[in-house]
């Protein structure tokens, strides 16, 4: 079966003119105290927020008109006010293994990527969100990392993924988590989250909410490329599961393949990794490894790995390298993933050899790129040559 590319309508609530998304308020990516006081400026007590709330998220409803427990003039008065959106949906792909990937549309034109990938079994499976629109690092074996971050995403839109994702699956109103296909969610998409912390910390308790999409916080990973000042605060806010973009075991070969490596190295990242709040044995953290051929594969790596995260409750992920077009790298040979799979195991971690999903859609790890037109990328070059920091690569305050 050819992987099928398709476009897709957005499900939205009403048949909106710019004007109307210019003036109108998107209730979507609100938390529970925004909501509230949203409702309180319109002369509303807490309750309106909480049957809100309901529609919103656990029904997934985005027309107010059909929304039965609110009387027809509150409806009619939250319509006047009020849109329930999604971002837009650009195009739709599907895999041939049934990955499915979506091309969204925000309402700036930008537009990011969100894969769903399926279990083995295809009865369950994880959604992947984009935290922002390219990307803040530009580490070298990764495709979004080409393209350069034109902005951070807002709760409403990455929210909004998930909810565009359960549209396609039909998966309203929340389903018992047994029943569910979309079970999982992991911030590996477009960007780093925690350059942009608070949007993902209120998008993620949106989601986590038990009475709306309702994804425990044992179903969300959280992926850092390592910005360190941040992981213990994502550890005791959000409290979500870890996953650290590792992929070398030292200094000078993370340097190369991972900038970020030389502001936050080795040593001060695995001192992060023992810190991070509710890390244990039944939550351990999985540490993501590319293998890369002739850079970080040899067994000498997988035996300095060993000693990176002796005491640590770790998991090992070992990523065959995706190809994409312009990389540099090769995939080891799976001789030596399996050999470096097998020195980890023999001493008591797990390492699983990932099976790709989705390449070829460009939906497996690493190949997340958005065909949006970036206007702000070429300024950005120049303000990072010229040594300017962006307000976007710099760590929120603690």
């Amino acid at each position: 079966m050819d992987a099928q590319n398709r476009c897709v309508p957005r499900r939205q609530s009403l048949s909106l003119s710019p004007m109307d998304t210019d003036t109108k308020k998107n209730l979507i990516g609100l938390s529970r105290d925004e909501l509230i006081a949203e409702m309180a400026t319109i002369g509303e007590k807490p309750f309106r927020a909480k049957q809100l709330w309901h529609w919103l998220y656990n029904r997934g409803e985005t027309d107010f008109a059909k929304m039965s427990s609110i009387s027809k003039v509150m409806q009619a008065r939250l319509a006047e006010q009020y849109v329930v959106l999604r971002p837009q949906l650009e195009r739709e792909m599907i895999s041939t293994d049934t990955t499915r990937k979506w091309l969204l549309k925000f309402d700036d034109g930008n537009e990011a990527e969100t894969v769903y990938i399926p279990d083995e079994d295809e009865t369950r499976g994880a959604v992947c969100i984009s935290s922002q629109v390219g990307c803040t690092l530009t580490c070298k074996f990764c495709h979004t990392g080409t393209q350069l971050l034109v902005r951070n995403l807002t709760p409403a839109e990455i929210v909004g993924q998930f909810m565009v994702a359960r549209d396609a699956y039909g998966e309203w109103p929340t389903p018992d988590d047994q029943a569910r296909q979309l079970s999982n969610i992991v911030m590996m998409g477009m960007g780093e989250p925690l350059y942009n912390f608070d949007n993902v910390a209120t998008a993620l308790k949106i989601i986590m909410d038990g009475e709306g999409i309702a994804i425990s916080k044992r179903r969300v990973t959280l992926s850092t490329s390592g910005v360190v000042p941040m992981m213990k605060r994502a550890g005791a806010e959000i409290g979500c599961n870890l996953a650290v973009s590792l992929h070398a075991v030292t200094d000078d070969v993370r340097d190369r393949i991972m900038p970020i490596n030389k502001k936050y190295p080795l040593a001060e990242l695995m001192r992060a990794c023992a810190e991070y709040p509710g890390a244990s044995n039944a939550r351990r953290i999985t540490f993501e490894y590319i293998m890369l051929k002739g850079v970080n594969d040899s067994a000498a790596d997988a035996r300095q790995l060993l000693r990176l995260l002796k005491g640590l409750p770790a998991k090992v992920n070992l990523i065959p390298f995706n190809p994409w077009p312009g990389s540099e790298f090769e995939c080891s040979d799976m001789k030596a993933i399996r050999t470096f799979s097998d020195i980890i195991q023999d001493n008591g971690i797990s390492a699983p050899i990932r099976k790709s999903r989705g390449a070829d859609i460009l939906a497996a790890c690493g190949q997340l790129r958005s065909e949006s037109q970036r206007q702000k990328c070429s300024r950005l070059s120049e303000r990072l040559a010229a040594g300017i920091e962006d307000e976007h690569h710099k760590v929120p305050a603690e």
